[in-house]
């Protein structure tokens, strides 16, 4: 399994409209990128201060099953307009999650 992490801060003009924006391009994206195995995204719980605002976890069968969602229109799409004007910060990272 090969597992892509992504964490956001909102930048101050991400307002709620943003956000519920940004969660609906993504609940979307399962739907239209078959290499995606799992996926799961959500706003922090707000138990810990300093935490990131915003995560995202997408699981594939591979390398390839990952950057085909990377490179993805509808991916794209999400990010170019929802993600990218609403985020201060980003953070990613991907790694195989075999064990």
């Amino acid at each position: 399994m090969f597992r892509h992490v992504v964490l956001f801060r909102w930048n101050p003009d991400a307002d709620d409209a943003a956000k519920a924006a940004i969660a609906a391009g993504l609940a979307a994206l399962p739907a239209a990128i078959p290499t995606i195995r799992g996926y799961r995204f959500g706003a922090d719980a707000g138990v810990n201060e300093g935490n990131w605002d915003y995560a995202v976890t997408a699981d594939f069968d591979d390398e390839a099953g990952y950057l085909v969602y990377r490179d993805h229109p509808a991916h794209r799409q999400v990010v170019v307009d929802h993600i990218a004007p609403a985020i201060g910060d980003r953070a990613a990272v991907q790694f195989d999650s075999r064990d």
